[in-house]
């Protein structure tokens, strides 16, 4: 997912770094972010929203402040909670697995194929 595609800010719609907190937010609600899943640093949010990176910085601090994303230094920043526990689980043990699929040098396609072979039975 590209945050900075999903993420809209209204200059009419109240201070920018409150957008994009409570974007993350809604975004992380409806399942369009997941947990565990990395989101862009700072910087790179900043330049794809056309936001100072001060902006983005505050609402970062903020998500992290309540527990939603957590920094990894210099792995950067993860969607850390959800709405539920074991949704939350769920969320970061599939976050995990296609990553370490990928790792192998296994494709998006491939990966998706045995999931569904494995779900079907």
């Amino acid at each position: 997912m590209d945050l900075g595609e999903s993420l809209t800010i209204d200059p009419d719609g109240g201070p920018p770094f409150e957008q994009v907190r409570s974007g993350i937010i809604e975004l992380i609600r409806r399942g369009d972010l997941l947990v565990g899943q990395r989101i862009p640093t700072v910087r790179r949010l900043a330049a794809d929203l056309d936001l100072a990176p001060n902006t983005v910085a505050k609402s970062y601090r903020e998500l992290e402040s309540a527990g939603v994303i957590e920094t990894r230094g210099r792995h950067g920043s993860f969607i850390k909670a959800g709405q539920d526990t074991a949704r939350d689980r769920a969320q970061q043990a599939t976050v995990d697995h296609v990553a370490a699929l990928r790792q192998l040098g296994i494709d998006d396609d491939a990966i998706v194929a045995l999931v569904r072979q494995v779900v079907n039975g």
